[in-house]
């Protein structure tokens, strides 16, 4: 029997929660915490609390982004039993039931606790915390998996060298460090054989893959034939390189949609996030991408409301919706993280960026609503994941009928419902 987790989050910490399930045994929850929002810690707190009032006799074990940056925070919660940082999520031993009685040092005081827990603490009121300099930290294992397997996230990489002023990430995650070829070719083929149908290629920052994110997936699609479908996270426009355009252009194998972390539209704001690319630029990378591949989808992370931002900056932000043709928007209240030099730039009002968030909701709902109504009367390959849903090969969600899991083929669209397709297999 393995552990039951809960994933908040990116891609990336849904990959690393199925290979930690393995690592406890099944009377514990591990919960995979998410530090991108004040939001995200909010919510991993709420999911602490509900699931010990809905398993109370199993043992907690707070692990994730959250977690590194604030392990005392957690450690405090009443409900939790230890608290495992980013560098330690791949040891068995900060898993395992401890093998040892913490005990006081005669006369002094101090806890003893054998290795492998030398960098074992305590609160003082009983939880553990197995945290250590995650800067420091080595190149982790390979970690792959998600849920039934169908869809499979393999991460490649962890960490970020870059210093956006509004991230925390970086600090939880520490430096960039690319995984080996043959380990992320391995894992792969080791999903492919459980019978995964697609893979992703997750990771903090994958476009930052040394020796190169396009070589990177030409090697995978040359040495794996069975890999009929890869797909890969969010990306850095301005780090996307001329090999993976190469496979744009002429890969099928290589799926049609690509999120890119855009931020924001304006280039003052970009400038003072520190991005590494101007609006002129990311149009421009959009531009690329479909001259390459006429059908490809574009998604993209926004940010409403950074501090200094006038209305006109949050007007360009808006066109840029336009600008890139993004039908799938993850929109982003600005939130203030705790170190980071956004936290101490003038901030606006909660009212202002509440306002503006939803009016680039609103506005990218449109234009999703608009793509999908596109896709009616059309012949979509769908991979069916699970109750009868699943995506075309441009991310668009699609239920059909009758289909099980595992189910591939091409699926003549009828109709949309909500922001679901309706389709069926001919």
């Amino acid at each position: 029997m393995t552990a039951q987790t809960i994933t908040l989050g990116c891609r990336l910490n849904f990959a690393e929660s199925e290979a930690m399930r393995a690592l406890a045994d099944d009377d514990t929850i591990i919960v995979n915490s998410c530090a991108v929002t004040n939001e995200a810690v909010r919510q991993t707190r709420q999911a602490i609390r509900r699931a010990h009032r809905a398993a109370p006799d199993k043992r907690i074990i707070v692990t994730g982004c959250a977690a590194q940056l604030d392990p005392e925070a957690f450690a405090a919660m009443p409900e939790v039993s230890r608290v495992v940082g980013n560098a330690e999520k791949y040891k068995a031993e900060g898993f395992a039931k401890p093998p040892f009685v913490l005990s006081e040092v005669e006369g002094r005081g101090e806890t003893v606790v054998p290795a492998p827990f030398d960098k074992l603490r305590t609160n003082g009121i009983g939880a553990e915390i197995f945290v250590s300099d995650v800067m420091a930290a080595p190149v982790p294992p390979v970690a792959a998996g998600f849920l039934a397997r169908v869809r499979s996230f393999v991460a490649v990489q962890t960490g970020c060298n870059h210093r956006c002023t509004f991230c925390s990430i970086w600090q939880a995650r520490g430096p960039s460090r690319s995984l080996p070829y043959e380990a992320v070719r391995d894992a792969v083929a080791r999903e492919l054989d459980a019978e995964a149908k697609e893979i992703v290629l997750t990771g903090v920052d994958i476009t930052s893959y040394e020796p190169g994110l396009g070589l990177l997936c030409q090697r995978l699609l040359a040495d794996l034939p069975q890999l009929r479908r890869l797909r890969l996270s969010s990306l850095d426009s301005i780090e996307i390189d001329d090999a993976l355009m190469e496979l744009v252009a002429g890969e099928p194998r290589l799926l049609p949609h690509f999120h890119l972390s855009l931020q924001a539209g304006d280039d003052l704001i970009l400038k003072r996030m520190k991005r590494r690319h101007s609006r002129v630029q990311a149009v421009a990378t959009v531009d690329r991408l479909k001259k390459a591949r006429p059908d490809v989808t574009i998604g993209a992370d926004l940010i409403a409301g950074f501090p200094t931002e006038s209305e006109e900056a949050a007007l360009n932000s808006l066109r840029l919706l336009d600008d890139c043709d993004i039908v799938a928007a993850h929109i982003f209240p600005f939130s203030a993280r705790p170190n980071t030099p956004a936290a101490r730039m003038p901030q606006l009002e909660h009212e202002t960026i509440k306002a503006r968030a939803a009016r680039l909701r609103a506005a990218a709902a449109e234009r999703r609503a608009r793509w999908l109504d596109s896709l009616i009367g059309t012949r979509q390959t769908v991979l069916i994941e699970n109750s009868e849903k699943g995506h075309s090969d441009g991310f668009a969600p699609v239920h059909v009928a009758g289909s099980k899991r595992g189910d591939i083929g091409p699926a003549l669209i009828n109709g949309r419902g909500c922001d679901t397709l309706i389709g069926s297999f001919e």
